[in-house]
């Protein structure tokens, strides 16, 4: 059996609002993105995930979808979407485009149709429900905060939010709803995309009695009656055979709150449900008592294990990983995991060879193969993101004073890898020639593209050697892994072992120096394949390693 081409590829995520913008609006657009096809295709990844286009109220910055068919005005048209298809094929790249299912714009028309009635034949598109005792159904919450569910006044019955008010969660139990995205979805594949990013898919399927949650000690009533539910895997193999299987796309679920059990049936190759998944457990783990809006700080033993046991549980199950540290919703990691001031180019390098060297596909967010930092803006009012205004609100009530609520914030706002693409030193890094949607970072005449290709010991080419050598290196994409050195405090050691091969990887995850000795007997002659410093020794049986190194060494037997 002929192995599938996406298991040596690397992903290329773009959130086009804040890529490149070609007409001074302040936005990317379409036409912007395929202005900077060269400099992705020069990276070496092989697919770019487009972040949702289409027609949109931009509530959730797109993720809020109004028309499935037609593309936001500020992006372009359809015309300009079937000509990066081309552009991208022209230069042997696939597209991924983002699908949002789990929910609609209460802008959509079956939401707009669904509520002038209970009879309306739009109204079962949704999930609704009458008062309990006067408030709402249950004490679920929204994933943005305070009650998931919202009254609409005219028929006087709730709808179910998981997410802002303005994002109607869709009844998947419907059939005829299950229908016509199957539908929407061939459309796109009709188009010529290669693959779908499925967002927040695992929770389509809701417990139907809909129970009050008597105990969520995350503070997250509800989740377990919606999160991987009932008929998740049905559904997920129903949209397989109806969508992704007749044209052969490549597929990845955004996977909220899941369990390795979960991901090794949604990728298992026998289950025909997805090729790969998203886990979020790894980037939780600086999350003070499982919450997010904290200034909780990096337990990196537990981010050793958890990313250990998702290598290890997926390989036995035959199951992929999507590979990740950054995206549209994730602070940057060389901010949050490294050391973005004294040693940003040696952490930034570290971090990219410890994810790339694991078994799984890549995913680079657009900036992080550059370095991009958190902006750190010191006002609330310089924050675009509805969940980072709803989270400054509640730490306000809570009692913090505005200097811890924005250390908070400055640290978990998604609109931490939403700050405008850093093209070069020009005004507004290059990205627009207008007033940006969001304030660009204030390093950009520090870091910036123009600045990384120029420069052969850049974090830009520290990425491009590692997806280079995925191609060349067949271990990295089949061979076991075995954590080493669990209980160390500074270092991440992994081997990878296939066909009479090894990869030793040795990363010190700090800014001090620290010891590595290899803890088996058998030390044979190895090279390095790539070192984020340029004079590492070729011997791992005990090494010193400077602030933030990391090696990576090939053998064979």
């Amino acid at each position: 059996m002929q192995e599938p081409w996406w298991k040596r590829s690397t992903v290329y995520e773009i959130y086009p609002k804040s890529f490149h913008d070609t007409t001074a609006s302040g936005m990317g657009d379409l036409q912007g993105v395929i202005e900077k096809l060269d400099y992705i295709k020069e990276l070496g990844v092989d697919i770019v995930w487009l972040t949702p286009i289409y027609r949109s109220p931009q509530r959730d910055n797109g993720y809020d979808i109004s028309d499935y068919y037609d593309i936001e005005p500020a992006y372009g048209t359809m015309k300009d979407v079937e000509c990066l298809v081309q552009e991208l094929h022209d230069r042997d790249m696939k597209l991924m485009m983002d699908i949002v299912i789990n929910h609609t714009s209460t802008n959509h028309e079956w939401f707009q149709q669904a509520k002038t009635s209970k009879d309306n034949p739009y109204r079962n598109y949704y999930i609704w429900r009458d008062s309990s005792d006067g408030n709402a159904p249950n004490n679920w919450v929204s994933k943005f905060g305070g009650t998931a569910w919202a009254l609409e006044e005219h028929t006087n019955q709730y709808y179910l939010h998981l997410f802002d008010k303005t994002q109607a969660d869709l009844n998947w139990e419907n059939n005829e709803v299950r229908n016509q995205l199957y539908k929407m979805m061939n459309f796109w594949a009709e188009k010529g995309l290669d693959g779908f990013r499925l967002d927040v898919i695992n929770l389509v399927s809701k417990v139907q009695s809909f129970p009050h949650d008597e105990s969520a000690p995350d503070g997250q009533f509800g989740k377990e009656y919606y999160t991987d539910g009932p008929r998740v895997h049905e559904f997920m193999k129903e949209m397989n055979q109806a969508v992704f299987a007749p044209h052969n796309l490549v597929t990845v679920g955004e996977m909220s709150s899941t369990s390795l059990a979960a991901c090794q049936q949604y990728t298992s190759p026998d289950a025909n449900e997805l090729d790969m998944t998203f886990n979020f457990q790894h980037l939780k783990v600086d999350y003070e008592k499982g919450k997010k809006w904290t200034d909780g700080k990096l337990d990196f033993i537990k981010l050793k294990q958890i990313l250990s046991d998702w290598q290890i549980g997926m390989y036995q199950a035959g199951g992929w990983n999507a590979l990740f540290w950054c995206n549209h919703d994730q602070p940057r990691i060389v901010s949050r995991f490294g050391d973005d001031e004294l040693y940003h180019r040696e952490s930034a390098k570290m971090l990219a060879t410890v994810m790339h060297m694991m078994q799984g596909t890549p995913y680079i967010y657009q900036g992080e193969e550059i370095g991009m930092t958190d902006p750190k803006f010191s006002s609330i009012e310089d924050y675009n993101d509805v969940e980072t205004q709803n989270a400054y609100t509640e730490l306000k009530d809570s009692g913090l004073d505005e200097s811890a609520v924005m250390q908070i914030i400055q640290r978990r706002s998604r609109d931490n890898a939403r700050t405008p693409m850093q093209w070069s030193a020009a005004q507004n890094a290059g990205f627009s020639k207008g007033e940006p949607w969001l304030s660009v970072a204030s390093n950009y005449k520090e870091i910036n593209a123009e600045k990384e290709v120029k420069d052969d010991n850049s974090i830009f080419y520290h990425y491009q050697k590692l997806i280079r050598l995925r191609k060349e290196y067949a271990i990295i994409t089949h061979g076991d892994y075995e954590p080493l050195s669990m209980d160390d405090e500074r270092i991440f050691s992994y081997e990878r072992k296939w066909n009479g091969e090894k990869l030793l990887v040795v990363a010190n995850f700090f800014g001090e120096s620290a010891e590595f000795t290899y803890p088996k007997k058998e030390i044979g002659e190895a090279e390095i394949l790539l070192s984020n410093y340029q004079d590492s020794t070729p011997d791992y049986s005990k090494i010193q390693l400077r602030p933030y190194e990391a090696v990576i060494y090939h053998s064979k037997s």
